[in-house]
């Protein structure tokens, strides 16, 4: 149906849709029937295209990162606009969008600053799973239905406020181009916007899944010589590689702990370390992994709710630099459009970052893979 056409038939009214379900922690989701509610004032009803898995929605899963229940996860994804509501003025029916989970109102502290790129309307630190007003616009068996950071694109239709719409390139491949959403700008910035990797540095990489991959092609991309991958599953070592990554380490293989292996692979400790897991240990082995005196860690990975992070502060007095990132340190509809424009034009590509696709209605089988470690990253297709 013509897009235009469709967006007559369907606009203002509520949408009856398949969407997964997160009932409970620790469970599969379940695919039923939503009904979602039109887009109010400033906000955006989608048709979602394509969605990655990311660990953050494994982690909602899991009850490690703590959000309100039932809940439709999901932040990584591609559609087209269906409708939109009143006020709204940078997207129309029928555009190609991004769906975001860090907005950018272009209005609070964090988005007037040059450097800020954490909007204070962000729903990640302290979820409350409701749009702006205090509602939802999903409701499945009589009872509302959660959102999940302001995404929620496990549904075959969203709701999202303008400000975390991202419109792109009208011919930019919807079925790859989810990954600018989270994976590739989270990773890819890390190296190039938080760290500032240098030409001619050695930098560590820990974790090799989806988000670290793109850590390794903005360390490539920035000059480094020498990348050092670290991961329990050796099955990903190959495909690291080929990325560009110049040493595998499994941690397991030592009897050492890792940062005393980088240190004596290095002599001096790299330059630049990135921990991509989520985990307080690997964050510690990031930190005394990088040189005392120059040596930047930079922090990726979400760590379990109400941990705490502990090291000895004079790790940090020689002058190492200890570091967070949120989506690479982008302003996102400003900047991750032009992330799109630069893959349409062939000078980044994300595909070797995806070793699976599969049917919406398999999302489950998704999350398997994920959980195994044998997949970097797998799109669902709706």
């Amino acid at each position: 149906m013509d897009q235009a056409k469709f967006s007559e038939d369907t606009a203002g009214k509520v949408i009856t849709c398949r969407a997964a379900i997160a009932w409970t922690t620790n469970a599969p989701m379940s695919v039923e029937e939503v009904e979602v509610d039109p887009p109010k004032a400033g906000e955006v009803r989608i048709k979602v295209i394509s969605s990655g898995i990311c660990g953050s929605d494994n982690h909602a899963l899991d009850g490690t990162f703590k959000v309100p229940l039932p809940v439709i996860l999901g932040h990584e994804g591609a559609g087209v606009v269906e409708s939109i509501g009143e006020g709204v003025s940078s997207v129309k029916p029928g555009d190609k969008v991004l769906m975001i989970c860090v907005p950018q109102c272009r209005k609070c502290d964090s988005c007037l600053h040059a450097k800020g790129n954490c909007c204070l309307k962000e729903d990640i630190f302290s979820p409350v799973g409701l749009m702006l007003d205090g509602t939802s616009r999903f409701t499945c068996r009589g009872r509302k239905v959660y959102n999940f950071v302001g995404t929620s694109t496990f549904t075959e239709y969203t709701v999202m406020h303008e400000i975390s719409v991202a419109k792109i390139d009208a011919a930019a491949p919807l079925e790859k181009v989810c990954l600018f959403s989270c994976a590739f700008p989270t990773g890819y910035g890390a190296a190039l916007n938080t760290a500032q990797v240098t030409p001619g540095s050695t930098c560590v990489v820990f974790g090799l899944g989806g988000v670290g991959s793109a850590v390794v092609l903005g360390c490539k991309a920035a000059g480094a010589a020498r990348i050092i991958g670290i991961d329990l599953n050796e099955g990903k070592f190959a495909r690291a590689k080929a990325l560009g990554v110049t040493d595998c380490l499994n941690p397991r293989n030592f009897k050492k702990p890792i940062q005393q292996v980088v240190m004596e692979m290095t002599g001096v400790g790299a330059d630049f370390t990135f921990e991509v897991i989520g985990t307080i240990e690997t964050m510690v082995a990031a930190l005394e992994s990088c040189n005392q005196s120059y040596g930047v860690c930079v922090i990726i990975g979400v760590a379990p709710a109400k941990s705490q992070l502990s090291f000895d502060p004079a790790k940090l007095l020689s002058d190492r630099t200890l570091k967070g990132c949120l989506l690479g340190e982008y302003k996102t509809r400003d900047c991750i459009p032009l992330l799109v424009d630069d893959y349409m034009k062939k000078k980044i590509d994300v595909d070797p970052l995806v070793t699976h696709k599969l049917p919406f209605i398999k999302i489950n089988e998704g999350f398997e893979l994920l959980r195994s470690g044998k997949c970097i990253r797998c799109i669902l297709l709706f």
